[in-house]
């Protein structure tokens, strides 16, 4: 018998078989019965339903938001969502965070020109300007040297915040790093080494290029970004020149210029801050630039902002807080904005294997998020919330549902390591938490939940390493829709510059 006749013949006798009259069987209506009232089927209705009354945003884009969150990837998200629910009293593992209620989502390839797991100059660069690059470069193709400056030379590619500047828009870059780091510098500057911050960092015979902070500053002809804050005052100050927040450092420029007087001179109308007490005089209605940088090197982690420090007396904002000051200013231009908002302590704590802080600070983020949802008329601006590439951060165990983030998993059957030592949900597959010798720790009578906690290790190495698995973009308003399946991480650029008709 054929494979087409066999077919035919179990098609009719399946046809001949008897059909109730009520279209169920007495089992078949208990099951309904038993899922219908169930409360997580209910929930999956409602899901359903709510997706299906979701209508596309087809409009063109007026503004663009992209959100980074440096080092953010899956289990970051994760932890960090069961984290907040926990944090407010509920269940964590169904909390909802303000990037999860946002309605589109794409997996994105994180490997840069030249390595599988990269870095955040490469990663930015793909997101900002459309191109692959090699890691630890800045806006510029794959056929430059890493550290070369003639390489460079006539490499140069366009970002998302050059062609915006170009159509009249304004723009704007906000980072809890410095200023000059891999991923708000993206956004204005091209450089064969990331590490080029200021010109103390630069080899003698790289005089045909400009360090990074000099190019903020001399962004478009002067102006610079519309808005501009993070840390990093010391690559804009000379080495003569005392901090005006602690005295006893200096600049590390060794060429003797005051970026920031050079900002000042080339903005009358600008406006300059250096802590807590300037920024909130800050006045968003204001027409000229702001620059804000509000410590010497990186700011505070959200964590350390929030408890205070001794070595913080002049204080700083939250990332939610310069958000809603940047959105406020932006939003006075009639042709709109773009501006890049990175949470960039994430992906320092997960360096330094404190996973208590990553948490904190994707907290702070999420909040941001929050912010931008809530402030902007999301008929005519488009947030993008995605990271740069993850990190080697995992969760594990068969602990209850409601066992604490930052605990240890309770030893059970399923759970009791051979060694018989306790041991975290949370933990990094290399980083400062490993040991040196063969023997792990013996978490017993340890509080792994404490702020500065270290989570253990596999492989010890003085600094944890990115992960080189795919991470996530999250998108809501005009032309979100254009994010979905799995898609290079260069795409974003493309998606972003349709959406906003650059």
């Amino acid at each position: 018998m054929s494979f087409s006749t066999r077919h035919a013949t179990l098609i009719i006798a399946a046809l001949s078989l008897p059909v109730s009259t009520t279209g169920w069987t007495k089992t078949e209506e208990t099951t309904h019965t038993v899922t219908a009232n169930d409360a997580y089927y209910q929930a999956g209705e409602t899901a359903l339903a709510q997706h299906l009354e979701h209508v596309p945003n087809t409009n063109q884009a007026k503004n663009l938001i992209l959100f980074i969150g440096d080092g953010m990837g899956v289990s970051t998200i994760t932890a960090g969502r069961i984290y907040m629910g926990q944090a407010e009293g509920g269940d964590g593992p169904s909390f909802v965070t303000p990037s999860d209620a946002m309605p589109y989502a794409a997996m994105v390839k994180t490997y840069s020109h030249d390595f599988q797991v990269a870095d955040s100059a490469a990663t930015a660069t793909a997101i900002v300007s459309g191109v692959k690059a090699r890691s630890g470069t800045l806006g510029v193709t794959s056929e430059v040297e890493r550290g070369d400056c003639a390489s460079g030379v006539g490499k140069s590619v366009p970002s998302l915040f050059d062609l915006a500047r170009q159509a009249g828009r304004d723009t704007g870059v906000i980072s809890t790093a410095r200023i000059t780091h891999a991923t708000p510098a993206s956004t204005y500057a091209h450089s064969v080494s990331r590490d080029w911050e200021n010109d103390g960092r630069m080899p003698e015979d790289a005089t045909a290029c400009k360090d990074i902070a000099l190019q903020l500053v001399e962004w478009d002809e002067g102006r610079g970004m519309d808005l501009a804050m993070g840390g990093g005052r010391a690559s804009f100050l000379p080495t003569s020149m005392a901090d005006p927040e602690y005295p006893e450092y200096t600049g590390v420029r060794e060429d003797g210029r005051n970026l920031v007087a050079e900002w000042q001179s080339k903005n009358p109308q600008g406006l300059y801050v250096y802590d807590m007490a300037g920024f909130k005089a800050l006045d968003a209605g204001d027409d000229g630039p702001i620059l804000g940088l509000f410590e010497t090197s990186h700011m505070q982690y959200e964590a350390d902002r929030i408890l205070g420090s001794d070595t913080d007396q002049a204080g700083e904002p939250s990332l939610s807080e310069m958000v809603a000051l940047a959105i406020t200013k932006l939003s006075k231009n009639p042709r709109g904005f773009v501006l890049m908002v990175e949470g960039a302590r994430i992906d320092h704590a997960h360096h330094a294997g404190n996973a208590a802080r990553a948490l904190i600070d994707t907290q702070a983020f999420e909040a941001a998020i929050k912010t931008a949802l809530e402030t902007v008329n999301m008929d005519e601006t488009l947030v993008l919330v995605t990271a740069d590439h993850s990190h080697v951060f995992t969760i594990a165990g068969y602990q209850p549902r409601d066992n604490p983030i930052l605990g240890q998993v309770p030893l059970s059957r399923y759970t009791t390591p051979e060694d018989g030592k306790p041991y975290t949900t949370l933990g990094y597959a290399n980083g400062p938490g490993a040991k040196t010798d063969a023997l792990r720790a013996d978490l017993t009578e340890t509080d792994t939940t404490a702020l500065d906690y270290k989570q253990q290790a596999l492989v010890p190495l003085g600094s944890e390493t990115h992960g080189g698995e795919d991470v996530v973009i999250k998108a809501q308003g005009p032309r979100a829709y254009l994010f979905r399946g799995t898609i290079e991480q260069n795409v974003i650029f493309h998606i972003a510059k349709y959406a906003l008709g650059l």
